[in-house]
């Protein structure tokens, strides 16, 4: 059972830095794409980074601000110069066996999802 476990959440003031960390377990497929969404109060859910075998992508958004990495099977997003307009709740996810080319922003190409960690930014 594929499993995403996200942590490194939490409130900060403008200008602050924080770390979120997914754990994938439960597959063997090498290929994959995983990515960072976000979905504010009110807003829809939007691509915010994404990697791969073809490398990263940004939103226009967090380009400059924010760096997705990814250690093995786990997948981080660093987030500098937060912005209270980053206020959300941040999901990791897994496109197994694909490339992101493929699954661009489109969430309904994602297999799997986090529970979601919480990200407040305050002015």
């Amino acid at each position: 059972q594929v499993q995403l476990v996200e942590s490194g959440g939490g409130s900060v003031q403008a200008g602050g830095s924080l770390r979120l960390s997914c754990t994938a377990s439960g597959y063997s497929y090498s290929r994959n794409c995983m990515a960072w969404f976000r979905q504010a109060p009110g807003k829809e859910r939007e691509g915010v980074a994404r990697i791969g075998g073809a490398g990263t992508n940004y939103a226009d958004s967090v380009k400059g601000r924010f760096t997705i990495s990814q250690d093995k099977n786990t997948v981080f997003l660093q987030m500098n110069s937060l912005q209270p307009e980053d206020t959300a709740m941040y999901y990791c996810a897994a496109a197994l066996n694909s490339n992101c080319l493929w699954t661009m922003w489109l969430a309904d190409r994602y297999h799997y999802w986090g529970q979601g960690t919480q990200v407040t930014v305050s002015s």
